[in-house]
C-alpha cells in the first residue's frame, strides 16, 4: 500500500485521467441515444437494443480484466499495462462510434445493417474503455489507505471528471454545428473527444507510479474470487445504491436533449441546461469533500440523491409552463446534488474492498472495480433501452414537432418521476451501508494485526 498521504502532484495526476474518460461517459450517456435516433436514422427501439446489448458483453468482459489485472506481474505493475493496451483502440473506437455508416455507404442504409453496425461498434468501444477504466480505478484504493485521503483523491479525480463533463456536454453540441452538416460535426465531436481521452490517460500512465510492495492476487479461482465479491455485504449495498444512481442520472441527462427540443421547444439552450447541471456539481465537489470529513460519506451522498429527486419532481410538475430559465434555475439545484454525489461513491468502494482484504488477505481491487464498473454500465444501458422502446411505443417520431401529447408525457415521465423515484430507491438501499470512519479505522487495526502475523510467520 502506498504512502498513506499523497503528494497534491500525485492526485493531479491520477485525476486527470478521468477529464478524458469522462467525455466517454458524455458521449455514451447525453449524446449517442439521441445520435443513433436522430442522426443515423435507427429506430429508437433497435437503438436501445443495441446499446444494451454492449453492456451485457461487458457482463462477461468487464470482470474478466478485473481478474486478470489483480494476478499481473510487469515492470510497470498490475495495472498500468491494461491502461496502455487500451487506450489507442479506445481511441479508434470512439471515432468510429461517432461516424455514420452512411457517409461511407451512401444514403439507403437498411434498419438491420445500422443496428448491427450500432452492437458491433459499441462493443468495441465498451471493450476497449473498460480495459482502460476498470485498471485505473483499481489503482485508486492500492494508492492510500486513508479513510479521508481516499476521499481527497477521489475529489481531486471527479473534479477532473466534472470539468471533462462540463466540457463534453457544452462543447458536444457546438463542435457538431461547426460542420456543414451533423454527419461530419459529430466525426469531428467523436475525433477531438477520442484525442483528449488519449492524452490524458498517457498522462496518468506515464506519470503515476504503482505501489511495488503490493502482491498479485493469487489462491483464489475465478468463480471464486466472484463469489467473495457477492459476500461483501457493504460492497453488495454501495453497488446497488450506485448503479440505481447512474440509471437515474443516465435517464435524465439523455432526456435532456429531448425535453429542451420537443417540450421547451428551445433545443439551443440544452446546452445551458448541461452547463447549469455540471458546472454546479464542479463547484459542490469540494463542498461534499469536506462536509463528508465532517458529517460522514454516507449521510452527504443520501443528501445529493434526495435533492435531485426533489428537483426532478419540481420540473415535472412546473417545468414546463414555467419554461427554460425556471428549468434552468431547478437544473442549478439539481447540480448541487449531482456535486454530491460524484466523488463520495468511489471513496466508500475503496473502503468497502479494504474490509475485503481483512476478511481474505488478499488484495483483489481489479475484482471489485470490474463488477463495479459493469453494475453502473449495465445501469446505464438498462435506462437508455428502457427510454428507446418507451419512447417508441409512446409514439415518439424523431425531428417532428410537436410530438404526441403521449410522446410528450414519455420525455416529462422521464426527466421528472421516473427518474426520481430511482433516487430515493437509491437512497434507502445506502441507508444500510454499514462502514463509517470509526468501523474502517477498526478494519485497518485488524489489517496491521494480520499482517503483523505473516511477518511472524515468514
Amino acid at each position: 500500500m502506498g504512502d498513506n498521504k499523497l503528494s497534491v502532484r500525485t492526485k493531479l495526476s491520477y485525476g486527470i485521467y478521468d477529464f478524458g474518460g469522462n467525455l466517454f461517459m458524455t458521449a455514451t450517456a447525453f449524446v449517442l441515444l439521441n445520435y443513433l435516433t436522430d442522426t443515423v436514422g435507427l429506430a429508437a427501439a433497435l437503438a436501445g437494443i443495441a446499446l444494451i446489448v454492449g453492456r451485457i458483453w461487458d457482463a462477461f468482459y468487464d470482470p474478466v480484466i478485473g481478474y486478470i489485472s489483480d494476478r499481473t506481474v510487469t515492470r510497470m505493475g498490475r495495472r498500468r499495462p491494461f491502461m496502455l493496451g487500451g487506450v489507442i483502440p479506445l481511441f479508434i473506437a470512439m471515432i468510429v462510434m461517432f461516424t455514420n455508416p452512411a457517409l461511407i455507404a451512401g444514403a439507403g442504409i437498411s434498419q438491420t445493417t445500422l443496428f448491427i453496425y450500432a452492437i458491433v461498434v459499441y462493443m468495441i468501444l465498451c471493450t476497449a474503455y473498460s480495459t482502460v477504466n476498470i485498471p485505473y480505478s483499481s489503482l485508486a484504493p492500492e494508492l492510500t489507505a486513508d479513510y479521508n485521503e481516499r476521499t481527497s483523491l477521489n475529489g481531486y479525480r471527479f473534479a477532473f471528471a466534472a470539468v471533462g463533463t462540463l466540457l463534453g456536454a457544452g462543447l458536444a453540441l457546438p463542435i457538431v454545428a461547426i460542420a456543414p452538416d451533423k454527419n461530419l460535426g459529430f466525426v469531428l465531436m467523436g475525433l477531438i473527444f477520442a484525442g483528449v481521452m488519449l492524452a490524458s490517460a498517457l498522462i496518468t500512465i506515464f506519470t503515476v507510479k504503482e505501489p511495488t510492495e503490493l502482491k498479485p492476487a493469487k489462491t483464489m479461482g475465478f468463480l471464486q474470487t466472484y463469489a467473495q465479491v457477492f459476500k461483501n455485504g457493504p460492497y453488495i449495498v454501495l453497488l446497488l445504491a450506485y448503479i440505481l444512481n447512474l440509471m437515474a442520472i443516465t435517464i435524465a441527462s439523455a432526456t435532456v436533449i429531448y425535453y429542451f427540443k420537443y417540450i421547451l421547444d428551445a433545443e439551443s439552450s440544452t446546452t445551458w441546461a448541461m452547463l447549469t447541471l455540471i458546472g454546479t456539481a464542479i463547484l459542490f465537489i469540494p463542498v461534499s469533500v469536506v462536509l463528508s470529513k465532517k458529517l460522514g460519506k454516507k449521510l452527504v451522498y443520501g443528501a445529493g440523491l434526495v435533492l435531485m429527486a426533489v428537483m426532478l419532481l419540481i420540473l415535472f410538475f412546473c417545468g414546463q409552463t414555467q419554461g427554460v430559465t425556471f428549468t434552468l434555475i431547478t437544473m442549478f439545484f439539481m447540480g448541487i446534488g449531482f456535486g454530491f454525489t460524484y466523488a463520495i461513491p468511489y471513496a466508500m468502494v475503496a473502503d468497502a474492498i479494504e474490509y475485503d482484504y481483512m476478511r481474505s488477505g488478499e488484495r483483489r481491487e481489479g475484482a471489485f472495480f470490474g463488477f463495479w464498473t459493469w453494475g453502473f454500465k449495465m445501469g446505464q444501458a438498462l435506462a437508455v433501452f428502457l427510454m428507446g422502446i418507451m419512447l417508441e411505443a409512446l409514439g415518439y417520431v424523431a425531428n417532428v414537432q410537436p410530438q404526441p401529447e403521449t410522446a410528450q408525457l414519455g420525455i416529462r415521465l422521464f426527466m421528472g418521476p421516473i427518474p426520481a423515484i430511482i433516487f430515493i430507491i437509491a437512497a434507502v438501499i445506502l441507508f444500510f451501508y454499514p462502514i463509517t470512519e470509526k468501523r474502517y479505522q477498526e478494519i485497518l487495526k485488524n489489517i496491521a494485526e494480520m499482517e503483523a502475523e505473516k511477518l511472524l510467520k515468514v
